[in-house]
């Protein structure tokens, strides 16, 4: 596995192009398991997960997402498939994020909660620690769930559930999770033996949040984050849930299917610092090699992949085209998912990624060492801390 460089506080800000993967699995194709070196017997092992994401920092990129969800995965929406024939179970995103943190030193690490049934005020102490152990490269991705056997998991709600109600709901959720995160100054720990105070209670701050799910009083009981605000990002697969992105997300996911879709979605959410496009991907140095691929793994599945993304069948240097492509239209970044991830991760960090350097729109070496900083965004103000007083001017003498 190739080594990486060091950050270097020297270099120019780097390439506009950014670029993450999601894990899931053995990768997002359904017979992704059956593959040669997908090691089923591994998925629900720490060494499987950190290998995977020691091979996306080898790779330079800005951060990997973690899937997660609440019940088996299915192919029924509905509820489950019964099916014995796919990869059925996973490890929780969040814990799996912080095992592998100390592991690793620069990459983003972004598990995914579903908070239509995660409270707030857990999720904000979990991602706050998450950011510590990581030392400041801690995201969240939120997403929702109307499914009714979840539903049936927690017995709180009554089904069915309504998806604008839903994000209506999430948009409050993140709300709370910012305010619990600055609802201890960055000073708030004074840690004074000869005084024996170790916080001033003073920069502690009640949130006060009412909403129609939550009412949450604050304040968390963990201090602030390294990064202030982890970043926040979001999925939509449709314009309906952009007024959520719009919203809540410092990284909004969209899956367009060719330029003109980006350009309407970018048009769509100028406010966002971050749009990612979405494609499941299958790489190989060849075209006919991927797509000759992609059909012997729909044939051991039993049916053709199809995806809310594009799917991308050819080689590293025909992706790149279609990521700069898509850049003009107007996106940051793409969160790539590799259909098989023993054979599509190593060929995005190793095909993919020196490509996209040899056309110098791709970072050479880690600029930074925060999920924050890798994107550019500056670390937020506290919103409970009072402003700096101003200088005092000196009045020149009569």
């Amino acid at each position: 596995m190739p080594a990486h460089p060091s950050p270097s506080p020297s270099l120019s800000p780097s390439p506009a192009l950014r670029l993450a993967v999601a894990l899931d699995g053995a990768g997002w194709h359904p017979a992704a398991w059956r593959e040669p070196g997908a090691e089923p017997g591994l998925l629900f092992t720490a060494g499987y997960w950190a290998a995977l994401v020691a091979e996306a920092e080898a790779g330079l990129l800005d951060f990997v997402t973690f899937e997660d969800s609440l019940s088996l995965q299915s192919t029924d929406p509905a509820g489950p498939d019964g099916r014995t024939d796919l990869v059925r179970g996973r490890l929780d995103a969040v814990l799996v994020a912080a095992r592998v943190a100390p592991l690793s030193r620069y990459i983003g690490l972004v598990p995914s909660v579903v908070a239509t049934h995660t409270e707030p005020f857990h999720v904000s102490k979990a991602l706050a620690t998450l950011d510590y152990v990581s030392r400041g490269r801690a995201g969240l991705r939120i997403q929702i769930s109307e499914r009714p056997d979840e539903v049936r998991h927690f017995g709180r709600r009554t089904e069915p559930l309504d998806p604008a109600g839903l994000y209506a709901e999430a948009a409050d959720h993140v709300e709370v999770v910012r305010r619990l995160w600055d609802s201890w100054e960055d000073d708030a720990e004074i840690r004074d033996v000869a005084t024996g105070r170790f916080i001033d209670r003073s920069k502690l701050h009640y949130i006060d949040f009412e909403g129609p799910r939550f009412s949450v009083k604050g304040p968390s009981i963990t201090p602030r984050p390294p990064q202030g605000l982890p970043p926040v990002s979001a999925l939509a697969s449709d314009a309906a849930v952009y007024p959520f992105l719009a919203r809540s997300a410092d990284i909004g996911y969209v899956t367009a299917r060719d330029a003109a879709e980006v350009r309407s979605a970018v048009s769509a959410l100028p406010g966002i610092p971050h749009l990612f496009g979405e494609l499941t991907v299958f790489l190989d140095e060849q075209q006919a090699t991927a797509e000759r691929r992609l059909q012997r793994l729909d044939a051991a599945h039993g049916a053709a992949y199809t995806s809310d993304a594009r799917v991308f069948a050819g080689t590293p240097a025909d992706l790149t085209d279609l990521l700069l492509e898509w850049r003009g239209a107007g996106l940051t970044g793409f969160r790539l998912r590799p259909g098989v991830l023993a054979h599509d991760l190593p060929a995005i960090t190793r095909g993919l990624v020196p490509e996209l350097q040899r056309r110098g729109v791709f970072r050479r070496v880690y600029e930074a060492s925060s999920l924050r900083g890798l994107l550019g965004l500056a670390r937020p103000a506290n919103r409970y801390a009072a402003p700096p007083e101003p200088s005092p001017t000196t009045v020149p003498a009569a």
